[in-house]
């Protein structure tokens, strides 16, 4: 699948008349929690020459495909992406952090990573993560039981909410990043979390769980005090486009090799 993903991109490059300047793996893939029947979620940003730029009408700023075999590419244009992420765009942040890469111009990655934290808005983010929280919770069933998928998909967002809120950075995109951080889940539930990681590695992404009580009163009350602390939170100082602009113009009108 590796070699077909890198074909598909060089394909995509041909066709549209693009450069990727990077693409990675995003989701369950890159979060390091994947099922034997996981999409590939491929993403990438890619960038136009001047000659599209300079055009009238309008113009498609993405580029998406949804392939045989589970495989899902999506891509934004370089501008686009940028404007995204000056306005801390989740998303863009955790493809830039996935272990998972397919393609990268390391001058492009280089200048955009260092950048996060001047765009980053700690109020934004756990909002962003809580949202993700409570449309998983909605799967939890009163006996206790949830689909393993789903409880990875309200675990990992409240993790990374207690990241968010007492760091006040990004939090890491690789899940087990998350979990080692000491703090963040107690040490009497790690072994709970890591048998139920463990699972999800050979169960279909439908496959449902029964949670330890434990841990189903920890994610309720760990919910509950998360939605109080982002009303508290502020939003951080944003930068200036400057820099972005920048990167866009370097892309755009002397691209490097």
């Amino acid at each position: 699948m590796h070699d077909r993903i890198l074909a598909t991109l060089d394909e995509i490059e041909r066709e549209r008349k693009v450069r990727i300047l990077f693409a990675c793996e995003s989701g369950s893939r890159a979060w390091g929690f994947a099922s034997p029947d996981s999409d590939y979620d491929v993403r990438f940003v890619y960038a136009h020459d001047v000659a599209w730029h300079l055009r009238l009408g309008k113009r498609r700023d993405t580029i998406q495909a949804m392939l045989p075999d589970d495989l899902d590419l999506s891509g934004w244009e370089l501008g686009k992406a940028l404007r995204l992420f000056a306005g801390c765009n989740l998303s863009l942040y955790e493809w830039l952090g996935s272990p998972l890469i397919y393609r990268e111009k390391p001058v492009f990655t280089s200048a955009l990573r260092p950048l996060i934290p001047s765009y980053f808005n700690p109020k934004k983010a756990v909002h962003h993560y809580l949202g993700i929280a409570r449309g998983a919770a909605e799967s939890l069933h009163e006996d206790g039981t949830i689909g393993i998928k789903k409880f990875f998909y309200l675990l990992r967002p409240l993790m990374a909410c207690r990241w968010i809120t007492e760091k006040r950075t990004m939090p890491p995109t690789l899940f087990v990043d998350m979990l080692s951080e000491e703090g963040l889940l107690p040490a009497h539930l790690s072994e709970a979390v890591e048998a139920i990681r463990k699972k999800k590695r050979t169960a279909p992404e439908g496959f449902r769980i029964s949670l330890p009580d434990r841990l189903s009163s920890w994610i309720q009350e760990t919910r509950a005090g998360l939605e109080n602390d982002a009303e508290e939170l502020e939003p951080g100082s944003k930068a200036g486009l400057e820099p972005l602009e920048a990167i866009l113009m370097e892309w755009t009108l002397n691209p490097p090799e």
